[in-house]
Formats: structure tokens, sequence, C-alpha cells
């Protein structure tokens, strides 16, 4: 039964990679619109969207992958199309660039705006290198200049990524900056939960989230607090090299792999540091904003990284955390001592963070903020 709220399609191409938490919890926060999720197929270990208010073209069969090609090559959808017809809805909202790309086709068909958000990645890396990426990102290359005039609005997750979007020519008037928001109901301290001696990483393990200087700098660290704990979570191409320069270089070090949200929450409320130093990498992708930098701080998780891409927009220097010199070790080591020994100081970040992070990234406030800007959309504002 359709919902007498007015319905917006959250279209992402795969959903929904489990690193996207902050798509669902956007989504799921709306109050005066009604989500439905569009896309190819669903990711086996990702998160799990509504089933009653997903559409898929892809159900695994082979039919499913012939309709997946035809989409993803000619535009042609259907099985898509059709269904989202019957919802009547009032806009798209893709994720990402590439998924404002895919989408496309559906926005012509269904004669409706569309809204693209940018979350640090498209924008960041540099053309050369996207020309020789995978075919959806040649494709999004291709599509690009169509993308900005078809466009109705493209939201950035931070100021930064907003510069990397005029950099690349779009129209200023089309760009909103829009933080994207955790849900401080599910991402608080639990005071039941004993912090530990614990340096905590949680990020993919790829070249872009600095897991290697964060090695480098635990070395130090141990070699004067040697109870001291790097609790590694996540998974990547880079993880076998990391895991022996682990071996060779720290005491105390556990890699524990991808694990669910859950899982990530209570080893959030188990560590006392929390530590993703991100760099710009060789492609020239950097931060976007770092949602798990905000839920961090919700879990009051003093946080240490680099000043790098846009943590500073997430993390405030001195006020939360500390942010050192991009891809200096040796200072991002003697700011996680310093944590670890000045207890009054510690206490301070650890509470001022969740204040902080309800005041700006409440991901239901910021879906009040969202929903301000569809309505807009819908009446031929831009904002």
């Amino acid at each position: 039964m359709l919902s007498d709220k007015p319905t917006v399609l959250i279209y992402r191409d795969w959903l929904l990679p489990p690193s996207e938490t902050f798509v669902l919890a956007q989504a799921e926060a709306l109050e005066r619109f009604t989500p439905y999720y569009l896309g190819s197929r669903l990711i086996k270990e990702g998160l799990r969207t509504p089933k009653d208010r997903t559409l898929l073209l892809n159900e695994g069969s082979p039919l499913g992958w012939i309709r997946e090609a035809c989409f993803k090559i000619a535009g042609f959808a259907p099985g898509l199309v059709a269904p989202a017809q019957k919802l009547n809805p009032k806009l798209i909202h893709a994720h990402f660039g590439i998924g404002g790309s895919l989408a496309l086709p559906l926005k012509r068909y269904l004669q409706i705006p569309l809204i693209v958000t940018y979350h640090g990645y498209e924008e960041m890396i540099a053309d050369e290198i996207a020309q020789k990426s995978y075919f959806s990102y040649r494709q999004y290359m291709q599509r690009r200049e169509i993308l900005k005039q078809e466009t109705h609005l493209f939201l950035t997750v931070s100021q930064q990524s907003k510069e990397h979007l005029l950099q690349q020519g779009f129209p200023e008037d089309k760009i909103v900056v829009h933080y994207t928001g955790i849900d401080t109901e599910i991402f608080q301290p639990d005071s039941s939960i004993e912090r530990e001696p614990i340096v905590l990483f949680v990020a993919r393990l790829v070249e872009k989230k600095g897991c290697e200087y964060l090695i480098w700098a635990m070395s130090k660290v141990q070699a004067i607090y040697p109870e001291i704990e790097l609790v590694i979570i996540g998974d990547g191409d880079l993880r076998p090299s990391l895991e022996e320069l682990a071996k060779v270089s720290l005491q105390k070090c556990r890699f524990l792999g991808t694990q669910p949200p859950e899982v990530v929450r209570t080893w959030m409320n188990r560590a006392k540091i929390f530590c993703v130093p991100s760099i710009t990498a060789t492609s020239g992708e950097a931060e976007g904003f770092g949602m798990v930098f905000a839920e961090a701080q919700a879990m009051g998780l003093p946080v240490v990284s680099f000043a790098s891409g846009a943590i500073p927009e997430a993390v405030a220097h001195e006020e939360v955390g500390f942010l050192a010199t991009e891809r200096d070790w040796e200072e991002l080591a003697k700011y996680i001592l310093l944590l670890a020994k000045d207890q009054s100081l510690w206490h301070r970040f650890s509470t001022f963070g969740p204040q902080r992070v309800h005041k700006l990234f409440n991901v239901r406030k910021q879906a009040r903020l969202l929903e301000n800007i569809y309505e807009q959309v819908l009446n031929g504002n831009k904002r």
C-alpha cells in the first residue's frame, strides 16, 4: 500500500556496501517523504534495505544479468521503470557521481528531478586516472557534462568536495554542501562497557586510509606503553602487506576483517582512541568527510588523524581530538601518547565529541534540512 507521503527514489547501483550506513540512515530518517531504494543488485554481505521498498534489476538469474547489462550499456531498464512509475515518485536522489550517471536514463523515463550526492570519490580522482578505470567510471566520465546540465542539484558532504566539483566545471548555483549525519540514538556511548587500552582503526585497507602510518606510529607508542593494542577492523587489497608490517613492528595487534555495524559500535565503546590517518592517495582521492569520524565522536571516542582532505571539517582539532600533519607518523604517535597519559584531556574530548556531533551531524536534523532541499527542488528552486 502506497504512503500518502511523496516518494523519493534512492539510487545506489549495488545495495548496499557495508561501509555506507550513512546512505541507509539518511533515507530512513526522512519523515515527509517515503524512500524507495533502486539498484542493479544486492551485495551478498552488504547492508539490507527494507525488502518491501527495494526495487532491483538483477536478482541473480541469467535474465537478471542481461537486464543489468542492458541498463548499464544502453540505459534500457523497463524492469526498474515500470515498478517505479507505479510509485508515482517525485524525484530521484542518487549517491556518488557514478550513481548519478547511471540514474540519468531513469530520470528521463520518469520525467522527474534528479539530485546527486558526491561523497568525496569521483570529484577527487584525477581525470586521466578515472578514464582508465572500470566501465561504469569511464561511462561516468563520458556522461559528466550531460550530468552537469540535467541534474537539478548536486549535494556535497563537505566544503572541500564542493571545491573539487567547482574545479571540474560544475555550476556553482547547482551545488549545496549538506552533511549527511549519523544516527545519534544508535551511536552513543554505553557507560556499562569498560574502556580498554585500545587504539581502534575502522576503514577499508586501501592506500587512502593510511593504515601503514598508524602501524608505524603504534610501534613508537608500544615502545612506551606495550599494553596498548591496535585493533584493525576492515578489509582490502593491502591487508596481507599490512599484516606483515604489523607482525614485524608491533607487539599487540589484531586484524578483525569486515564487521557488522553493531560489532563496530561495541569496539568503539571498548577503545580509548580512534585513529584512521587518511592521506591523499596517488590517484588524488582524499577523505571526502569520513562519517566514521563522526560516529567515533558520538561514541565518546577521541580521534587522532591527519589534517587531510575534509577531515578538519569532521574533527575539530584540540576539541574532540588531534590532527597531525599529513603523513607525519611521529606526530601521530605523539598525539596518541598524549591522550594515553592525560586522562583529563581524554575525558574532555570524550565529553565534547557527542555534544558536537549531536549539534552538527545528527541525521534527523540533517534529514529535515534535506527534506527542505527536496521541497525547494520540487517547487522550482535550487536552494
